[in-house]
């Protein structure tokens, strides 16, 4: 499916100028964005599964620190699923106002 231009904007804000976009894991499966130290993942929908696939591609990440992007509204449930699949990180909104350490 393609990704909205929003999602785009936010994975490549979270890349920064030294970060890719759209990087391969080797699972076959691509991560929203990464840096050096940071692997960020991008879910705008609040679906329960959905959220905890992100959080699988980030536990898959094997970089020092987590950011699972979403909404604010889907906050809680991005956190309830990064517990779900034993990640920790942090849990912030689109605009990067708020943050919850999972």
């Amino acid at each position: 499916m393609a990704k909205s231009e929003s999602h785009k904007r936010a994975q490549a804000r979270a890349a920064g100028k030294s970060g890719k976009t759209e990087v391969s894991l080797k699972s076959g499966r691509r991560l929203d964005a990464k840096t050096r130290t940071t692997a960020t993942e991008v879910e705008r929908s609040g679906n329960t599964r959905n959220l905890r696939q992100a959080a699988r591609r980030l536990k898959q990440s094997r970089v020092p620190r987590k950011v699972l992007q979403v909404p604010q509204p889907n906050m809680p449930k991005a956190a309830d699923a990064m517990k779900s699949q034993k990640v920790r990180g942090t849990v912030k909104n689109m605009s990067g106002t708020k943050r919850r350490s999972v």
